[in-house]
């Protein structure tokens, strides 16, 4: 298949681009003239410069596509009444544009903030939509349109929620851990507290293939979280991986109030069971990495 991508040159873009091409997909990337593309110029048979948020661009993008993948984010907006534009939007007209196309939208766990107690703390995806911040309400309302995309046409429509996702960056200092190792390298003590779930960057990629390829992928969101720790938890991994003694706060709980159900993304044949020896693994790769 020929896969429209936007967001290429970015994290989860850069590893999707890598392994749709490994697996026999051709990529058209969209992406800013102001982005690398070195990284990933193997694996994108087109690129297309542009915005996602510009529709001039999106023909040329969409051209001979047989899906989109759309990940890309203009995080400067949420600085201001910007993003309805350039986020929400321009996310709107381009799953517009593209019908009747199947459509794989890089979502969010924080489309889910209030938990509902009749849950009892494990969270599917029939659970409502409530987040508690503008960058998750764009991502909800993306998915309203979606499901209503899917159930009046019968398209083929997908959201993937990751969770904090690591991995190495192309742009290194974001990697997950890397402040956290800087930290420790400079002060040999870690005292931040709380924590949160995480899932490894290949597991979202490998979702988001599944949601491609998969004739069984009829789940329109999949909620994508590995594991709980605790900033204390990868604190003390890598300085464990690192030879250290040090100083870290332990004193925040050690197990999350509420996960979340794995059933739906086990489904598609993606095992989501990495745990902390996935962070420990990642910490592993990075530590030699960092300045």
């Amino acid at each position: 298949m020929r896969i429209a991508v936007t967001g290429v040159s970015g994290f989860i873009g850069s590893v999707l681009t890598r392994q749709l091409s490994e697996a026999g997909h051709t990529v058209s990337g969209l992406i800013r003239e102001s982005s690398r593309q070195d990284h990933i110029e193997p694996y994108v048979d087109r690129f297309v410069i542009g915005d996602h948020a510009d529709p001039s661009c999106w023909m040329k993008l969409l051209h001979h596509a047989d899906a989109v993948v759309h990940n890309s984010v203009d995080w400067p907006a949420f600085k201001d009444e910007s993003h309805l534009q350039k986020n929400l939007l321009s996310s709107i007209q381009l799953l517009d544009a593209s019908a009747p196309l199947p459509f794989v939208f890089v979502s969010t766990i924080a489309v889910h903030h209030e938990i509902c107690p009749r849950w009892q703390g494990v969270i599917d995806e029939d659970h409502p939509l409530k987040p508690a911040s503008r960058y998750g309400s764009y991502k909800a309302a993306v998915e309203a349109f979606l499901h209503c995309d899917h159930l009046r046409n019968g398209r083929k429509v997908s959201a993937v929620r990751p969770s904090g996702v690591y991995g190495i960056d192309p742009d290194l200092p974001r990697s997950q851990g890397y402040e956290i190792v800087q930290t420790l390298r400079k002060t040999g003590s870690f005292q931040r507290t709380g924590g949160g779930k995480f899932v490894h960057v290949d597991d979202v990629v490998a979702t988001i293939v599944a949601c491609l390829e998969e004739p069984e992928a009829d789940t329109v969101a999949y909620n994508l979280a590995d594991c709980y720790a605790r900033w204390s938890d990868w604190a003390s991994i890598a300085a464990e991986e690192m030879g250290l003694d040090a100083q870290i706060d332990l004193s925040s709980p050690t197990a999350s109030t509420n996960q979340f159900s794995k059933l739906a993304v086990n489904r598609l044949g993606v095992a989501m069971n990495r745990g902390q020896e996935g962070i420990r693994n990642h910490l592993r790769q990075l530590i030699p990495l960092v300045a």
